[in-house]
């Protein structure tokens, strides 16, 4: 086999789970999630997990990366990019098909171009250290240990530049623990929609969420303990409703714009799919839902 994985992205509501479904069924695969929501448990209806989407005939279709923390836990780019790797080289060694799908354009370029994601623990010693340097002091710390600095702002906040020392200097010590990266072929493909279609999709999808109950289930994630900040920080359908459960904004404020709000979204997931483009990742974009299209395409590289 020419390719070791498929990728299946697009934006939200651009229907690649349903696909990526389909695709896992025809092939005998199994699906690996690229949703930095998705992995939080009791969070269904926001999150637009589909769950039902992954029975093709009566079958279920094995899924990974979905429900697997505890929405008050903390989960990062680290931890996907090291569970990734995992259930990858597992899948490997069962010869099954792995078919990453998603939308979170950071975590499908953590593994397309293999980040480099040293463990960087809190180091209570250092920062006891670093904490009675000047700032200046803190920056000459960091441009030594990288001088071509991308992200000018950690030199701005003495926070930030502690923390972007202790990164730094994990990704320099030679001996530590790295999360082994497989040898990935990716065969890539995205979903593209025009752009009136793809917002009827996403104006009718927030609809329906509405009916399911979404706004329910906000309610009682805050019943179960998760504080509004939380709620919010977790960004679009919890945010907007939680400031209107708090009388912060009213019904058809947060109707209004968590839907402009949506669509502004889709806007950025397209253009990080492009700036990935710009790096050299070839995607292979296909017409809205034509999956006759997308299997035939994936079975001419598997031949």
């Amino acid at each position: 086999m020419a390719k070791n994985l498929i990728v299946i992205l697009g934006t939200t509501a651009s229907g690649k789970t349903e696909l990526a479904a389909k695709l896992a069924y025809d092939l005998q695969g199994e699906i690996i999630s690229a949703d930095s929501r998705q992995v939080y448990k009791n969070m269904d209806i926001g999150t637009g997990k589909d769950l039902s989407r992954y029975i093709i005939n009566g079958k279920q279709i094995p899924y990974h990366l979905i429900d697997i923390v505890d929405p008050g836990s903390e989960f990062n780019l680290f931890e996907f990019q090291g569970r990734f790797y995992k259930i990858f080289c597992d899948l490997m060694e069962k010869e099954v098909l792995p078919i990453l799908a998603g939308g979170t354009g950071l975590y499908l370029e953590a593994v397309l171009t293999g980040y480099d994601m040293p463990e960087a623990p809190l180091d209570q010693e250092l920062r006891k250290d670093l904490n009675r340097k000047s700032k200046d002091e803190l920056r000459e710390i960091l441009t030594a240990l990288k001088p071509h600095l991308h992200n000018k702002t950690d030199l701005d906040d003495p926070e930030r530049l502690i923390r972007a020392i202790e990164i730094e200097r994990a990704r320099n010590v030679k001996v530590r623990n790295q999360q082994g990266k497989p040898y990935i072929d990716a065969l890539i493909f995205g979903i593209h929609w025009e752009r009136a279609a793809l917002r009827q999709r996403i104006t009718l999808r927030l609809k329906e969420r509405f009916e399911q109950g979404m706004i329910q289930e906000v309610m009682k994630l805050h019943a179960g303990g998760l504080t509004w900040t939380k709620l919010e920080s977790f960004g679009l359908e919890y945010r907007y409703i939680a400031q209107y459960l708090q009388n912060k904004i009213t019904l058809d404020e947060m109707t209004n714009t968590l839907g402009t709000s949506i669509h502004q979204f889709a806007k950025r997931q397209e253009t990080w799919f492009r700036r990935m483009e710009k790096k050299g990742i070839v995607i292979n974009w296909l017409p809205g839902n034509d999956y006759p299209l997308l299997k035939e395409k994936v079975t001419q590289f598997l031949r």
